[in-house]
């Protein structure tokens, strides 16, 4: 059966919306493993990364085989350099989900629930999952009023990650104890503002791809 551009581009647009699905699939197990210290579920999400680095490579070797094929312009240019871009950043999300699950895996204790709430865990991860709705809304219907939406709330992540060092310094005078602990979930938070820039990077290809509107580095009049 001969497939012509348009069929392949499709086959790739499906693939990027599945690549999509799982990795937020992946960051949210991770949380909820890393939240109730749920270590067989930690364990699922380490195990699933090897499906993220296969579909990974398929994107790659699809997008690669699309460029020689068809020689595209424009749009269909456009298109593949942004499925190429969104694959990479959230094969970097899913490293993220990966590497908070490995904390599961390697302590045997859960991270107190007042650290969680001083640091207010639940409002970021509530902000990445609302930003993971807006770019899959942007990316299933080319939408980029919605992909536009992840950058204000990118700053509310930024926010919380500035704040997280003093607070977790003043929460170990508190109570030394916690220290190991209290770093731990200073390396989550980390993760989590840098999955945010992860999804802020994506929402800037879908704009690509869509408007040719190069957003990245563009400066505030």
């Amino acid at each position: 059966m001969v497939v012509n551009a348009e069929q392949q581009r499709e086959v790739l647009n499906q693939y990027g919306f599945e690549m999509l699905s799982l990795c937020q699939s992946q960051l949210e197990k991770a949380k909820y493993a890393f939240v109730n210290h749920d270590s067989d579920l930690a364990e699922e999400v380490i195990n699933t990364e090897k499906r993220v680095n296969a579909l990974d490579l398929k994107i790659e070797k699809d997008c690669e085989k699309f460029l020689a094929l068809y020689n595209p312009v424009a749009i269909d240019l456009r298109f593949i350099m942004a499925i190429r871009k969104i694959n990479f950043d959230l094969e970097r999300i899913a490293d993220h989900a990966e590497g908070i699950s490995r904390y599961v895996v390697e302590e045997n204790k859960a991270v107190e629930l007042s650290l969680l709430e001083a640091l207010k865990f639940e409002t970021m991860f509530e902000t990445i999952t609302s930003m993971f709705e807006n770019i899959t809304v942007a990316y299933d219907e080319k939408d980029v009023k919605m992909a536009r939406k992840v950058f204000k709330k990118d700053k509310v992540l930024d926010k919380i990650n500035r704040k997280s060092f003093k607070l977790i310094e003043a929460e170990i005078r508190k109570n030394v104890e916690i220290t190991g602990q209290a770093l731990i979930l200073f390396s989550v938070i980390k993760k989590m503002e840098r999955v945010g820039d992860l999804i802020k990077n994506i929402a800037e290809e879908i704009i690509f791809y869509i408007e040719a509107e190069v957003v990245k580095h563009k400066k505030k009049k």
